[in-house]
C-alpha cells in the first residue's frame, strides 16, 4: 500500500513539473513570432515589417502587412484589416488591394501568427486579456494595445503620421474588431465594421469573459459612441461553415452566426436606450451571402 502511495504522490509530482514546464513553455518560449526585419519605411504596393509587438519586452514579434496605392497620400484614409481564425493575413491583404487601389486606401494588416491557432482563441480575437490558462495579462500585452503599438511605429519610422483609422474584422477578426470596440475605446479608431462574428461580448459583466464582459472593463458610453457596424450575411446560419463556437455559453447567443449578431446589437441598443448613452452602432444584413470572406470585404467597400 505504501509503495502505490508513494507511486502515486511520484506521479502526481511528475505531472505538476510537466504541466508548469508545458505551460511555461507556451508562455515564453513558443509563440515568439517571426524575426525582426531591419527599420524602415512602408514602400508603395505591397511590403511587410516585423517589429516587437510589446514595448515593455521583446519576448514577442509582430508581422504586419501592408499595401499602399502610388495615389496615397499623408492624410489620406487607413484601414487596419484583421483576419481570421486561420492567421491569414496576407490572404486577406490580397482580397482588400483592388478596393486599396480603386479607393486609395493605406490597408494595414497585422498577422497574429500562432501554432496553436487552432485550439486557441485567447491570444488573439479575446484580445489577450487572459493567457491560455486564465492568467490576467498585463494591460501592455493586451492584443488591442499591440494595434496602438504598431500604429506608433508607423508614424515613428514613416513621413506620414497616422491620427485615424478604420478596421474590419472577418470571423474571428470580427471578435477581434468589436472587443477592441466595448475593450479598448480611446483608441484611434474612426469606424470599425465587425463582419459574421460567431460569438459575441455581451455588454454585462454577469457571465465568463469572452461572452460577457470582464468584471473590470470600460464604460459603456465610451464604447456605444464609437462607429461600428455589425455585418452579417443573410444566409449565415450553418455551422459548417468556418469554426463555429456551440458550447453552452456560445448557444445561448442564438443558434447560428446572424441569430447572434442580431441579439448582440438588440441587447445593446436596449442597453443604450436605458441608460440614456448615445448609440452610434448599427447592423446590417448582406442579401445572399453566407460566411464568406470576400462578399463580405466588398460590402464592407461600400462602407467605407
Amino acid at each position: 500500500m505504501k509503495i502505490k502511495s508513494i507511486t502515486k504522490s511520484v506521479l502526481a509530482c511528475a505531472f505538476a513539473v510537466a504541466l508548469i514546464t508545458g505551460c511555461s513553455s507556451y508562455k515564453y518560449l513558443l509563440p515568439v513570432g517571426p524575426d525582426l526585419t531591419q527599420v524602415r519605411a512602408i514602400k508603395f504596393g505591397t511590403s511587410y515589417f516585423v517589429m516587437n509587438a510589446y514595448k515593455h519586452s521583446d519576448r514577442k514579434t509582430i508581422r504586419v502587412w501592408s499595401h499602399m496605392p502610388d495615389s496615397w497620400e499623408d492624410g489620406d484614409k487607413v484601414l487596419f484589416v484583421m483576419h481570421g481564425m486561420s492567421r491569414n493575413a496576407k490572404a486577406y491583404l490580397d482580397q482588400w488591394k483592388q478596393i486599396a487601389e480603386q479607393k486609395n486606401i493605406l490597408v494595414i494588416a497585422p498577422e497574429f501568427h500562432s501554432k496553436f491557432y487552432k485550439i486557441t482563441t485567447n491570444d488573439y480575437q479575446d484580445g489577450n486579456l487572459y493567457d491560455f490558462f486564465g492568467k490576467e495579462n498585463p494591460k501592455e500585452e493586451w492584443a488591442f494595445q499591440v494595434i496602438d503599438n504598431i500604429v506608433e511605429h508607423i508614424n515613428e519610422k514613416n513621413s506620414f503620421e497616422i491620427n485615424r483609422f478604420d478596421i474590419f474584422g472577418h470571423s474571428a477578426g470580427s471578435q477581434f474588431v468589436h472587443r477592441m470596440v466595448m475593450l479598448y475605446p480611446n483608441s484611434r479608431i474612426n469606424k470599425a465594421i465587425a463582419a459574421n462574428a460567431g460569438v459575441y461580448t455581451f455588454p454585462s459583466a454577469k457571465g465568463d469573459y469572452p461572452y460577457n464582459l470582464p468584471s473590470q472593463h470600460p464604460p459603456l458610453s465610451g464604447a456605444f459612441s464609437k462607429q461600428l457596424i455589425i455585418l452579417l450575411g443573410e444566409n449565415d446560419v450553418s455551422s459548417s461553415s468556418g469554426f463555429l463556437d456551440q458550447s453552452t455559453l456560445a448557444m445561448k447567443q442564438g443558434k447560428n452566426r446572424l441569430e447572434r449578431g442580431k441579439h448582440f446589437f438588440n441587447v445593446s441598443e436596449n442597453i443604450a436606450a436605458d441608460r440614456g448613452y448615445e448609440f452610434n452602432w448599427q447592423v446590417k444584413i448582406v442579401p445572399d451571402t453566407g460566411h464568406n470572406k470576400n462578399k463580405m470585404i466588398k460590402a464592407a467597400a461600400e462602407l467605407l
